[in-house]
């Protein structure tokens, strides 16, 4: 086998999707050494369509003598039929994968998810079995002329010695560079760190970081000051993240540099030399966001709240388990699979990958009670509830989420080793950023809720309930959206990992039809809510104040109960029109409603005798609101009218609920006008014309109240002594008074009578008993018999 056609084989061992990730540091290596890439191994300058045709024509001459002895040794002839066939059977399942991927999304996401986990299991155990076949039978030809290698090993020798040479120049240079970046961070934290001094400074000094306006510990210039730290910690760690990716970049250079002067063009040798190169840009730049996030020997420019051993201890681990998945998959797999075999180059890949797996459960396990408890403690101190609550939840369950990562790492690394690393990290970076854009929005939707919605003056005075109605609306409708973007989180988050194909059934009927459902329902929702707020909005605008005008107590009766009437048509509407787009069918619903109607017509015949007749007391104008009435028994005031009943409360404070069909009288005493009506009893012995003078000037005085006076009507009315009885006789007073102010009336008026008639001695009756002794025709009275007299006075003291 040539170096060419192995190099078809290999394919390089990388994805596009990782091609794609380094191309802005491979074109920025060939823009900087053009020259030297154009140079031959011994110095001189050839064109490059020479140099094409040349390695042209070694590669033909060496594919046509391996494959003339290939067919010549009878054992080599089967190896290469057994290859071919596992080819064959390898691009036909490539094939039907790609078929799979092309078909319609089925009805049900689990049973396809299942059937590609299964399909994907049955591939991978058959390849495993495969790669341990095929490797004993490698190991057997050890001492043969072949040997393990099948005398590949010598025509990768060149690449292989270069590949060796660039991995020293290029680690070489990144520790000159890291030595030298270590500089420029030592200064990064130092600047940080003195300008958290000062800030701290300016603030208890009160002067540098707060203004002379502002108390030096207020919360508003503490909350500055922790602003202007924060702002120049996430610079310097910016910076260190730039500087520390530039080394990463300037090494690599190093390492091309070397590769351009060392490899043999001709014969492809630097081909694993730019494997690496391009594994190393790759996983050192990962690394680099390890360490800016950890930060180990840097205080102020860890970006999470660490102690050093802490930080130091994580960095390790996950800096060594991301080279060693990197640079297994992206060089030691890829080589392996050149070199040796390709079931060799996968089974060292597994090899190593369960290393990995192995070494991060055992760092995961023994750190999970230690991460739960630094979380609870970070969610116990946010002020924001979401981050607590997706704190709290991380807590509880991340060494689960990081079992189930690593799971997947080394399935996928085994099912496809050449795309493992990039679905890894484009899955990876996509739940990132799903998360942290989809909690960054959560946060400000509950800030929004929790934040009050004001309107404009001169809305609240026309329309009293409008704001609080807004704000009651804000809350549901902000609950809404959080949910459904958690909805949309969970699917891209699934999309990621390959669990669920959010393109593809967004494409699909089903998946377009449910957005449009939902964009159909939130607008019947929103239009029924706007409905309802205009309306609703109209009629308290109807029934307030406005322009110097109330509304009369019919009115408002009217309004409040076309208000309840037209709640009720809205929310019908609304749940037969969501229904409807939802998919059920309600004619039938509609049809079923219409005989339960009847049902409970013949049924309730009450309730529909209630309706009847509130609709008639309405329309006769019987009784509104506030207006004080004595219905089946009862006396007080009008609260509440509703179709079926009215509410009434009575003076002691019972608030009754009468049905209309227990009505059969109505009065009411708010109508047009009412009068104090009052028999003031008087004794026999006063003047009957000095009470009526004292009655009138009772009156008079009445009216020099201006409250009162408003109240009051017409003149007072006496129509004279309506009654002779044995306490003495009776008067009658009438006075006119507008409606509902007869009591008031009457209660001032009570008070002035009392005062005149005592002013002028007029006695008010009360029972009396007038004892007479008998007398004869001359009217003298016979003599008293003492001794009865002092038996009644001891009877009565006993």
């Amino acid at each position: 086998m040539s170096v060419r056609s192995a190099c078809k084989h290999l394919h390089l061992g990388v994805s596009p999707r990782l091609v794609a990730v380094v191309m802005f540091s491979i074109l920025f290596l060939l823009l900087l050494a053009p020259p030297l890439y154009a140079q031959s191994p011994g110095g001189q300058g050839a064109s490059s369509g020479s140099e094409s045709g040349q390695a042209a024509q070694a590669a033909g001459a060496v594919s046509y003598d391996a494959l003339a002895n290939t067919l010549e040794d009878p054992e080599a002839r089967e190896r290469l039929i057994e290859q071919l066939r596992t080819l064959a059977q390898a691009d036909s399942a490539a094939q039907g994968e790609a078929a799979s991927v092309t078909e319609p999304v089925p009805a049900s996401g689990i049973a396809v998810l299942s059937q590609r986990v299964g399909a994907s299991l049955q591939a991978l155990t058959g390849q495993l079995g495969s790669d341990i076949q095929q490797t004993f039978s490698a190991f057997s030809r050890v001492g043969s002329s072949s040997g393990v290698t099948d005398g590949k090993l010598d025509i990768w020798m060149p690449a292989l010695r270069v590949l060796a040479l660039v991995i020293a120049a290029t680690l070489v240079a990144y520790a000159v560079l890291r030595a030298v970046a270590g500089v420029l961070f030592r200064k990064l934290n130092t600047w940080i760190q003195r300008s958290s001094g000062a800030v701290a400074g300016g603030q208890g000094r009160g002067s540098g970081a707060v203004s002379r306006d502002i108390h030096p510990q207020s919360p508003y210039a503490r909350s500055r000051a922790r602003r202007m730290t924060l702002s120049r910690k996430l610079l310097g760690v910016v910076l260190a993240f730039v500087v520390d990716i530039g080394a990463t970049l300037f090494a690599a250079l190093a390492g091309y540099v070397a590769t351009v002067a060392l490899a043999d063009h001709a014969r492809l040798s630097g081909t694993f030399a730019f494997q690496f190169l391009t594994a190393f840009v790759l996983i050192e730049a990962v690394k680099s966001v390890s360490r800016a996030v950890f930060a180990t020997r840097y205080e102020h420019l860890r970006l999470l709240p660490l102690e050093p051993e802490t930080a130091s201890y994580w960095n390790r681990w996950i800096s060594l388990l991301i080279a060693l998945t990197g640079y297994c998959l992206l060089v030691v797999v890829p080589v392996g699979q050149a070199v040796l075999a390709p079931s060799i180059g996968r089974l060292i890949g597994l090899v190593i990958m369960l290393c990995v797996y192995i070494t991060a459960l055992r760092v995961v396990w023994s750190q999970k009670a230690s991460v739960k408890s630094g979380l609870l403690q970070r969610a116990e101190a946010t002020e924001t509830a979401v981050f607590g609550t997706l704190l709290r939840a991380l807590g509880r369950t991340w060494h689960w989420l990081a079992l189930a990562y690593f799971t997947v790492l080394l399935v996928a690394s085994q099912a496809e080793q050449a795309a493992a690393l990039a679905f890894m990290m484009s899955a990876t970076v996509q739940s990132l950023v799903a998360v942290v854009v989809g909690a960054l929005l959560a946060a400000g939707l509950v800030r929004l809720e929790a934040r009050h919605l004001a309107l404009p003056e001169h809305w609240n005075r026309n329309f009293p309930l409008l704001e609080q109605r807004v704000n009651s609306y804000k809350g549901p409708t902000l609950r809404g959206i959080r949910l459904a973007l958690m909805v949309v989180i969970f699917l891209v988050v699934l999309d990621a990992w390959h669990a669920f194909d959010l393109g593809a059934w967004l494409d699909s009927d089903r998946g377009r039809a449910t957005v449009a459902l939902v964009l159909r329902v939130g607008i019947v929702l929103t239009t029924a809510a706007l409905l309802w707020t205009v309306l609703a909005s109209l009629i308290e605008h109807r029934v307030g104040a406005r322009e110097g005008r109330r509304a009369s107590e019919r009115e408002k009766t009217l309004l409040m109960l076309f208000r309840n009437a037209a709640a009720i048509v809205i929310v019908t509407m609304t749940v037969l029109i969501v229904l409807s787009q939802i998919g059920i069918d309600i004619g039938p619903l509609i049809a079923g409603a219409g005989v339960v109607g009847l049902a409970i017509g013949f049924g309730a015949q009450k309730l529909v005798q209630d309706v009847i007749t509130g609709v008639f007391i309405q329309l006769e104008n019987g009784m509104n609101q506030n207006d004080i009435v004595e219905v089946a028994g009862r006396f007080g005031t009008v609260e509440k009218i509703t179709v079926r009943s009215v509410g009434l409360r009575t003076l002691d404070g019972g608030y009754h609920l009468i049905p209309f069909s227990a009505i059969d009288t109505v009065s009411n005493h708010t109508r047009d006008f009412g009068y104090h009506y009052a028999e003031y009893n008087i004794a026999h012995r006063e003047d009957v014309d000095q009470a009526v003078a004292q009655l009138e000037t009772a009156f008079k005085d009445l009216m020099q109240d201006p409250a009162m006076a408003a109240e009051v009507l017409a003149d007072i009315e006496i129509p004279g002594v309506t009654a002779l009885n044995e306490r003495g006789f009776s008067v009658r007073v009438l006075i006119k008074t507008t409606p509902g102010n007869q009591w008031m009336i009457q209660r001032a008026f009570n008070r002035l009578v009392k005062q005149r008639f005592d002013a002028a001695g007029i006695e008010l009756p009360y029972p009396q008993t007038v004892l007479h002794f008998g007398r004869d025709r001359d009217g003298n009275a016979p003599e008293v018999d003492v001794r009865a007299i002092d038996a009644v006075r001891e009877s009565v003291e006993k």
